[in-house]
């Protein structure tokens, strides 16, 4: 079963491009590197499973993991390759990952990746075929957008166009955003995902939450805040081998 993607297309990767780790961002970025410090020794092997235009595995890569990014949208995986020629950047066609040994991989990033796969079942397969590329004693970083950032405006998103019919959405359902960073203000459908199913989903995929963090701005940040300071836009989950 194939999955498709919302940001597959030349100009969202082309804008995706442009996108750094300030405002909203910065918070989901912030921790990482404290966090993975404290869990995993550097100069292991990663890999960043939604790789985007790159973003994410340069950021990896830089705190001193030997990484490979993959996606499964090649206008994004090409923009990637063109921004970082020297990167490892895959394009993972059919949600395989048959390439890859099992056990090989000290961590397994994926960030935002989840908020635009549909269906718990195809949710419980990757984590589980992700979770299976891990060493035993190998992490899994999974950051998300809590059902928080579809109600809310932000320094990077906006939902005021989309928030009523967001509110009564469901996990399950879609939702819309607008990055608002970004020059292409089409929105995103994303699919929402609250915590609870969230950890049904790790459970049935064989994988153990070992901390979960919801960062939030501490107001001493560069940036111009709007509920960043008191509402979390991103939780993070550290996950293991059950």
């Amino acid at each position: 079963m194939t999955f498709s993607n919302c940001y597959d297309d030349a100009k969202r990767a082309q804008s995706y491009a442009q996108l750094a780790f300030a405002n909203t961002y910065h918070l989901a970025f912030r921790d990482l590197p404290q966090i993975l410090a404290e869990l995993l020794p550097a100069g292991g092997h990663a890999l960043d499973f939604g790789c985007g235009t790159g973003r994410s595995t340069r950021f990896v890569r830089e705190l001193g993991f030997e990484t490979v990014g993959v996606d499964i949208a090649p206008e994004m995986v090409a923009r990637a390759r063109a921004l970082d020629p020297g990167g490892d950047y895959r394009l993972a066609r059919d949600d395989d990952f048959g390439e890859f040994k099992p056990a090989s991989f000290d961590l397994v990033m994926s960030l935002f990746t989840f908020d635009n796969i549909p269906g718990s079942d195809l949710k419980i397969r990757l984590f589980r075929d992700l979770g299976a590329l891990l060493k035993p004693a190998g992490k899994m970083v999974s950051v998300v957008s809590s059902p928080e950032i579809y109600l809310h405006e932000w320094a990077s998103f906006s939902t005021k166009d989309y928030a009523a019919e967001n509110r009564k959405a469901r996990s399950g359902d879609t939702v819309r955003i607008v990055t608002t960073d970004l020059p292409d203000r089409r929105p995103a459908e994303d699919i929402l995902c609250d915590d609870d199913s969230y950890r049904q989903i790790y459970a049935a995929a064989g994988l153990s939450p070992v901390a979960t963090y919801k960062p939030l701005a501490r107001g001493d940040e560069p940036y111009t805040w709007v509920n960043e300071t008191k509402i979390a836009p991103w939780v993070i989950y550290v996950l293991g081998r059950a």
